[in-house]
């Protein structure tokens, strides 16, 4: 006769780590994750090193403003640009390493403004009330959200719409609708803005 198996506990699965911070990000206060940002839109232009014995890559000077872009963080002038060129490449050699490139992307990232936030906010607040330039007037309905829901072929029961509107609005009932600043809230609640 075969041994009985043991019944198996209920064993949640194994949840997925977050990307540990490396040394560098410590160093210059961002994220694991845009960390791996930063280095993925340097690896858009990077190349090896032209030194003899250089294993490192490097990026040209003439591709900084196009990395930058790429990672959603472009010079906001021509003056710029030069003063970034010549804080990562003070002796003109016309390449810069990847440490480097990090503490310029480093300080882009955090000096994104509030006010560029608070729109990002705003468009996404328009696409639910589908205004489009409204700059965040008006409330999301449950019709809106019915609206949406069907542009994404989501089939959403109506009383999941409604308890959303609730929890947005704080409960202030279904025909209140969720103004700008409760969907703001329910953003940085969310993850999606700090």
């Amino acid at each position: 006769m075969p041994p009985r198996r043991r019944p198996q506990a209920n064993v949640p699965p194994p949840q997925q780590k977050a990307p540990r911070q490396s040394k560098l990000a410590k160093e210059n206060a961002i994220t694991a994750t845009e960390e791996s940002e930063i280095k993925e839109a340097f690896s858009l232009f990077s190349q090896l090193s032209v030194e003899i014995d250089a294993k490192e890559s490097i990026i040209p000077t003439s591709s900084i403003r196009r990395a930058l872009t790429a990672l959603g963080t472009p010079p906001s002038s021509t003056s710029e640009l030069q003063e970034i060129l010549e804080t990562v490449d003070p002796d003109g050699s016309g390449e810069v390493g990847y440490e480097h490139f990090v503490a310029i992307a480093a300080l882009k990232l955090k000096s994104r403004s509030d006010e560029s936030k608070r729109e990002e906010v705003a468009k996404a607040f328009d696409l639910f009330t589908g205004r489009s330039g409204g700059g965040g007037e008006g409330k999301i309905t449950l019709g809106a959200l019915k609206r949406v829901a069907r542009e994404l072929k989501e089939d959403v029961n109506e009383q999941v719409l409604k308890d959303m509107i609730q929890e947005a609005n704080g409960g202030g009932g279904i025909h209140k609708g969720v103004e700008l600043e409760e969907f703001e809230e329910v953003m940085r609640r969310a993850g999606a803005f700090t």
